[in-house]
């Protein structure tokens, strides 16, 4: 583990170096005042897409803890590329801040892999209590932007009983998939117009996109994978 997390600290200072830099400034940060999405804030005023209520801006103090600079070198969170969900919406990374991660890259027209990470998502799921459940974010990201449009996840979590507001799906572009895959050390090649090969790996990340824990293989025992999940949720709500 300590190996991995050298392999993505050197990785998230490759991305931060060709991400475009532009100078830190003080910013009014938005949040909806219901809490809808949970920690989520907005850089614009606006309203709410859930209770349509206008968003307020946050103190100055609740601001500076969601701020770019607060988090650690290895955080996922330093990644600045945009995606979208499978509603269409265009979030960053640091969007999904706030609760304990899980999350696997796969595609959704795979007939091999694929299925089996989902189901090992869907099994870690059950696994956890009830009562900590809620703190915990699963989130799919597609290495096949081309195809996986949000239309095509939104479809894909209604067959797979995936479309809780606990999931989340994400379509990068190519040049955001493959940072983010360097960053888990995920390895794909497309081997033909519509099939992939690629590693299969389910990332626990704490509620400041630090990398806990990550299960290889598929359906291997996932005791460990769920202990990892339900310290960081407990450790983050001490």
């Amino acid at each position: 583990m300590k190996t991995m997390k050298y392999i993505i600290h050197f990785a998230l200072i490759l991305a931060t170096l060709v991400a475009c830099q532009t100078e830190k400034k003080q910013a009014q940060v938005y949040q909806c005042p219901m809490a809808c999405e949970g920690t989520k804030t907005f850089d614009s005023a606006g309203s709410c897409g859930v209770c349509k209520m206008d968003l307020e801006v946050l103190s100055d103090a609740h601001a500076n803890t969601v701020a770019a600079e607060d988090l650690s070198d290895t955080s996922i969170f330093n990644l600045t590329s945009t995606w979208h969900t499978e509603e269409g919406t265009a979030i960053a990374l640091n969007d999904l801040k706030g609760k304990t991660l899980v999350m696997v890259m796969i595609y959704t027209s795979c007939k091999a892999a694929c299925p089996r990470l989902v189901a090992d998502m869907r099994n870690i799921e059950k696994k956890i209590p009830e009562n900590l459940v809620n703190d915990v974010h699963f989130v799919m990201v597609s290495i096949d932007p081309e195809t996986d449009t949000p239309e095509r996840l939104q479809a894909f979590a209604e067959e797979n009983y995936m479309d809780g507001e606990q999931w989340t799906f994400l379509q990068g572009t190519p040049s955001s998939v493959r940072e983010f895959a360097n960053v888990l050390a995920v390895k794909y090649k497309q081997i033909t117009p519509i099939d992939f090969s690629h590693s299969n790996i389910i990332s626990v990340f704490d509620p400041g996109g630090e990398l806990i824990h990550q299960q290889e293989g598929l359906g291997v025992d996932n005791k460990e994978t769920i202990t990892a999940i339900i310290s960081t949720v407990k450790k983050s709500n001490s």
